[in-house]
């Protein structure tokens, strides 16, 4: 059973970041728009949050955290990890850790099968990779009927 509330799904990047939402019923992940990366964090996190609280109250948010495919910790996980550390230190929400090796490839692949180059949707990959995690994290609750991901704190003492 997928517990009741919107979710917040973010795709961090060094130049843009994608953002992505559920329906209240936990059944849809939509694309919502592309952040510009600022070079203030929280200027950044500020512009995120005033996107996300058009969309009314969220249970939770859910920030992928990029990993090569060995499971290891690269400089684009620590970016992921500083920003998942920011926004979690700015919001009551519950923020999430999800891995996200292979939702950008996804990402990809499905601009390939609609005929867009990644040029062409520079700003449309970052959101469709949100939505890659967000349905990513929506299966995990379905299949175990648990909260999907992994807390920032638990996280930094499994990969550190």
């Amino acid at each position: 059973m997928v517990r009741k509330g919107r979710r917040l799904s973010i795709d961090v990047g060094k130049a843009r970041i994608g953002l992505a939402i559920s329906d209240f019923h936990g059944i849809l992940a939509s694309p919502l728009t592309t952040v510009l990366r600022l070079e203030d964090l929280s200027q950044t996190i500020a512009e995120i949050f005033g996107v996300a609280s058009v969309e009314g109250d969220l249970l939770e948010i859910y920030i992928g955290v990029p990993i090569n495919l060995d499971g290891v910790s690269t400089a684009s996980t620590q970016d992921a990890l500083e920003v998942a550390t920011a926004i979690s230190e700015a919001t009551r929400v519950p923020v999430a850790l999800i891995d996200e090796r292979l939702t950008t490839s996804l990402a990809n692949r499905q601009l390939r099968e609609l005929g867009k180059s990644q040029k062409d949707a520079r700003s449309t990959i970052d959101q469709m990779a949100a939505v890659a995690i967000l349905e990513y994290a929506l299966s995990i609750e379905k299949r175990s009927g648990g909260r999907p991901g992994t807390d920032i704190q638990t996280w930094r003492l499994d990969h550190e």
